[in-house]
């Protein structure tokens, strides 16, 4: 396991110190938000230039820590024509952006149809997942050309909500350049919590040879609500998933979520002493 951050969870910085400071702290890779962390210049889509990118490689390289995903979570379901083709470019503008990074993964969850990115049930349905599917094949198209990884993220509240529905993207697309981004929590809500167990490893069943990237965060029922947090603080049984990664992805990057600045150490130890252990 390479262990990792979500890099806007860490202290804020300028730019440089920042990556300086996630080497300090023993990470080896950070999931990148571009626009969460860097303020001191623009990184719209014109803004992604090759120029840009062998910055941004090189002193992550300076660093010795991986860009472990380029984050493009914008909404592929969205009824309204003209917002929907202006996600396809920033989509398309980050693939491109990933590939002159040296960066394998271009990480996204899978939106709710309509223009609010908001649950409602009609996120479960099949007709949610057959537009989900015909809106990202182009988009998977352009990753192949340019040898980039398009992770979907399953979420409960989202389109692809469950493991099964996952497998039919993957399924569907049948693309060597769409893979899985597993957060184990984010499959979790209320309505299954107590079912968790039995969720994540059908997870690993169905989706195991697909995934390219681990989510680390920890989670608990406060109030009839799903709350999650830092690994070790909550209820999560991470035994399954370590051993599974142990087992068959041993290199596989792994980003902490939902850190604070001054927990992440104790995350970071608490799930690191964990795989040892497994």
């Amino acid at each position: 396991m390479q262990l990792g951050i979500r890099l806007h969870d860490t202290t804020k910085l300028p730019f440089e110190e920042r990556i300086a400071d996630v080497h300090r702290l023993g990470f080896a890779c950070g999931h990148l938000a571009l626009s969460k962390v860097i303020d001191e210049f623009p990184t719209t889509d014109e803004a992604l230039t090759p120029g840009l990118a062998m910055y941004i490689k090189n002193l992550f390289a300076k660093n010795q820590v991986d860009i472990a995903v380029l984050g493009c979570y914008l909404n592929l379901a969205n009824p309204h024509k003209e917002q929907l083709a202006e996600t396809v470019r920033h989509y398309l503008a980050h693939i491109r952006f990933a590939s002159w990074l040296g960066c394998g993964v271009v990480g996204t969850e899978t939106g709710a149809p309509n223009e609010t990115y908001t649950f409602t049930p009609e996120c479960h349905t099949q007709e949610a997942l057959h537009t989900f599917i015909e809106n990202l094949r182009p988009i998977v198209a352009y990753a192949e050309k340019m040898g980039v990884v398009i992770g979907i993220e399953p979420v409960y509240r989202h389109i692809v909500s469950t493991p099964r529905r996952a497998r039919s993207v993957l399924d569907e697309i049948a693309s060597p350049n769409l893979q899985i981004i597993f957060d184990p929590v984010n499959l979790l809500d209320a309505a299954n919590y107590e079912e968790r167990d039995s969720v994540i490893g059908e997870a690993m069943e169905l989706l195991g040879p697909d995934v390219a990237v681990v989510h680390l965060k920890d989670c608990m029922l406060r109030d009839g609500k799903l709350v999650s947090m830092g690994c070790g603080q909550g209820e999560m049984d991470y035994r399954p998933i370590l051993k599974f990664m142990k087992e068959h992805k041993p290199f596989i990057h792994a980003t902490l979520e939902d850190t604070r600045p001054e927990n992440n150490q104790r995350a970071k130890h608490y799930i690191t002493r964990m795989y040892e252990e497994t």
